[in-house]
């Protein structure tokens, strides 16, 4: 066994709070040698991220690191003083952080934010340093590196100042490189572009990695080893290609069941709790234990609901997909002919004047949605798909009037709503409503869940009477998997997942007959985003809705859509059924995104693997 570049032994980092001791991370151990990715992978508070901060020594005030021990190169980081630390941070270990936005200084160039680390660690010159990170921006793929080492962060796109984060990171030749979630919030193009960039560099330097995610996915991309974590505890560990062959833990199954595949033939998808039990024993600790998943519980989540529900026959021969029975399955529909759609949008146009000068003169326009046409019908779901930059989710709020539309006609129900009043549109709002991407940003903190789900009844006057309010509140939590009880809390009292449930509460409080899903569930764990899946389904089944269903994730869009509209520079390139445009797409815009997306197929594995082990000369 080679000298291991980070070795962590019994490691337990402990939050002191108010409420009384939480064990982050407890009792973990794992190493990691050079030239090697091990994936740690877990859901929000498994303890993945704290882990990370452990090793950087970057805790928060009440944590402490209790026991253990943490050497890199052979040297204990845990009774480093912290002088000494600041010496290794940057240099011998460095870190990617997740959200490289809030990562940036907003008031300093990207290329003097890494300039900074190779003078202090490097001893460099300016001129010396700036050429350095010319040089760095252009091995991580950043197109004109001369240019953009004097822009600021808000100039780049987010796949951009991901690749800045990653140049500050391997600036001073890190032997680890610690990546916590990298890649969540980015597009499957650029995610794939991130994971391709870190093994090139992992290989040709020679370092080693610690890869964070939630996305198994991802895992299979590029770990070598992974490491599952629940509440704190390593539940298993292993080769990546045993663990997704066989994996051993419930926790672990249920992880690789609920994310959502391209092949996948489920209706609802599996979660954790289908595989996986808990139980309170006496003195605290938590026994877990697998719960079976039988032939009848997969009937269900393979059979129960609806088959896809695509446009009328003749509209699918109009935009090149004629019905084929040989081509759908049995229990596909089409919407009867002469059937009128919920909403038609017709040329729809959204341009942003770009000003210049000391008048603010209109030099030119950012066409965000340039001539999108499209129709759907009632109890459809539109899967409104593209990359960052796209419009797609321009387009959802010029739908709402959220955004005014530049030209175009949208016409719900037969009414165009381009051209109602404001009291008119505030009305029409009771039938058309959206969910935000980031359930805590679209919350008010200062809100109890009771007013914020009562607030749109208070709005469109559906309720009369507080007490009728709060009963009907109660009820819609109930139906989105949350407690009455919880109407006296506040949002930062719950997790994403929850605080999303509540935000699906506050949209269907006015019974409306369509809802924009805007990236509902990017920011959620795998398994959290298949139980909101589930929830949104469920409830479209239920109150007849429909959808537009606005996401980069392919995977989650053929999941969840009948009808599928590809986006790309403001426009709509390919338009079609989901399977069908999976299948075969036609647009080599949307081949690359279907490409990109993380795949787990075990076969593509093991051509990985067998890669890998070459690479690194039969290791």
């Amino acid at each position: 066994m080679t000298e291991a570049v980070l070795d962590i032994q019994d490691l337990r980092t402990y939050f002191h709070t108010e409420e009384g001791v939480v064990k982050a991370v407890d009792d973990l151990t794992l190493r990691i040698e050079a030239g090697r990715t091990l994936g740690v992978v877990g859901e929000s508070g498994s303890g993945k991220s704290v882990t990370s901060l452990s090793v950087m020594r970057l805790l928060a005030s009440s944590a402490e690191i209790e026991t253990g021990s943490i050497a890199l190169l052979g040297q204990d980081l845990v009774r480093l003083p912290e002088p000494e630390m600041r010496k290794i941070r940057g240099a011998d270990v460095s870190m990617i952080f997740q959200e490289p936005m809030t990562s940036l200084n907003p008031v300093f160039t990207v290329g003097s934010q890494v300039m900074e680390a190779l003078e202090l660690h490097e001893g460099m010159s300016k001129s010396e340093a700036r050429q350095r990170t010319i040089e760095l921006f252009n091995e991580v793929g950043i197109p004109e590196p001369a240019q953009r080492v004097d822009s600021y962060p808000h100039q780049l796109s987010g796949g951009q100042k991901q690749r800045v984060m990653i140049a500050m990171a391997l600036s001073c030749n890190p032997k680890l490189l610690i990546a916590d979630e990298p890649t969540t919030a980015l597009d499957v193009t650029i995610q794939a572009q991130i994971l391709d960039i870190l093994r090139r560099l992992r290989d040709d330097r020679g370092m080693a990695i610690l890869f964070i995610t939630h996305d198994l996915g991802v895992i299979a991309e590029i770990a070598d080893e992974v490491l599952v974590m629940y509440r704190g505890k390593v539940v298993e560990q292993g080769p990546v290609l045993q663990i997704f062959e066989s994996p051993q833990h419930p926790y672990t199954k249920g992880l690789l069941a609920c994310r959502p595949r391209l092949e996948s033939k489920y209706r609802l998808l599996p979660t954790v709790a289908d595989f996986m039990g808990e139980e309170i024993l006496p003195d605290g600790e938590v026994r877990l234990f697998e719960k079976s998943l039988d032939e009848e519980k997969i009937r269900r989540m393979t059979e129960h609901g609806r088959g896809p529900l695509l446009h009328p026959k003749s509209e699918l021969t109009a935009i090149g997909h004629p019905w084929d029975e040989t081509t759908h399955t049995a229990d596909t529909t089409a919407v009867d002919e002469g059937t009128k759609p919920l909403l038609a949008v017709d040329d729809l146009k959204v341009h942003f004047p770009v000003r210049r000068g000391f008048f603010g003169r209109v030099v030119d326009h950012v066409r965000a949605v340039d001539g999108i046409s499209f129709n759907i019908y009632r109890g459809q779901t539109l899967g409104l798909v593209g990359e960052s930059g796209c419009g797609k989710t321009t387009a959802g709020r010029a739908i709402l009037r959220l955004i005014e539309p530049t030209a175009g006609k949208v016409v719900y129900d037969g009414t165009d709503v381009a051209h109602l009043s404001g009291g008119e549109m505030r009305r029409m709002r009771s039938r058309m409503q959206i969910i935000f991407q980031d359930p805590y940003g679209s919350l008010n903190p200062r809100m109890t869940v009771e007013a914020i789900v009562t607030e749109p009844m208070v709005v469109q006057r559906l309720v009369k009477g507080k007490s009728e309010r709060r009963d009907r509140a109660a009820a819609l939590l109930e139906e989105v998997g949350l407690k009455a009880e919880h109407l006296r809390r506040y949002p930062h009292e719950f997790s994403g997942g929850q605080r999303q449930r509540i935000c699906i509460a506050r949209a269907i409080a006015v019974e409306p007959e369509f809802i924009v899903c805007d990236e509902s569930v990017s920011a959620l764990d795998v398994s959290v985003q298949a139980q909101v899946l589930n929830l949104l389904k469920r409830l479209q089944e239920k109150r007849g809705l429909t959808y537009i269903f606005i996401s980069h994730d392919l995977s989650v869009v053929k999941f969840m859509a009948d009808m599928m509209a590809v986006m790309n520079a403001g426009k709509i390139v390919e338009f079609g059924p989901s399977q069908a445009i999976y299948a075969a797409p036609k647009e080599d815009y949307t081949r690359r995104l279907i490409e990109a997306t993380p795949d787990d197929d075990p076969e593509r594995l093991r051509e990985r693997v067998a890669g890998r082990k070459r690479v690194l000369g039969g290791a």
